[in-house]
């Protein structure tokens, strides 16, 4: 059982008044002058919060900017390209499991910064490339980086990356 001193508290916790996101200059100016002159320059934790709400509150976050078409349709060409020579290796070289893991890093990259644009989300190039990507990862996560892909299965993602590919010099 736990001893009562750890359940009740010894104090009685002091809210703290409630802010606004108007700043208080002449309140922050004043607290701080007092402040520097009795505890050299050590400014209070209340005083620290108040500045930086209002700083909040005069800079709100901006949403991060939308990628360009040009770094989409280069970073896409990129991907396609290591698709292209990842997938068509022969399974007896040395260095297929340090491809398929770049190849890995470099598409969940792709998928994460393309996915949430609402202007790509309805190009062929785009769902086409998602879904090559998708087959792709998913053969290397069940079956690990040294298992060549099936003779139907590599035929359907060359297939998608060349109408993505096309797709791409089209402008869609």
């Amino acid at each position: 059982m736990a001893s009562p001193t750890l359940i009740t508290p010894t104090s009685t916790p002091k809210s703290l008044p409630p802010t606004s996101c108007k700043p208080k200059y002449s309140t922050i100016a004043a607290a701080t002058s007092t402040t520097l002159s009795t505890t050299a320059a050590q400014p209070r934790r209340r005083e620290f919060l108040s500045i930086a709400s209002s700083v909040l509150c005069l800079n709100p976050l901006l949403p991060a900017l939308a990628a360009s078409d040009e770094e989409y349709v280069k970073e896409t060409e990129e991907v396609i390209n290591k698709v292209r020579n990842t997938i068509t290796m022969d399974k007896n070289d040395p260095n297929v499991a340090e491809a398929v893991a770049e190849l890995r890093e470099t598409s969940n990259s792709w998928v994460a910064k393309y996915r949430r644009e609402k202007a790509l989300l309805g190009r062929v190039s785009f769902r086409d490339m998602y879904s090559a990507l998708n087959a792709v990862s998913g053969h290397y996560i069940s079956f690990g980086p040294t298992a060549p892909i099936p003779a139907k299965r590599k035929a359907r993602i060359l297939e998608e990356v060349d109408t993505a590919e096309k797709a791409l010099q089209r402008g869609r």
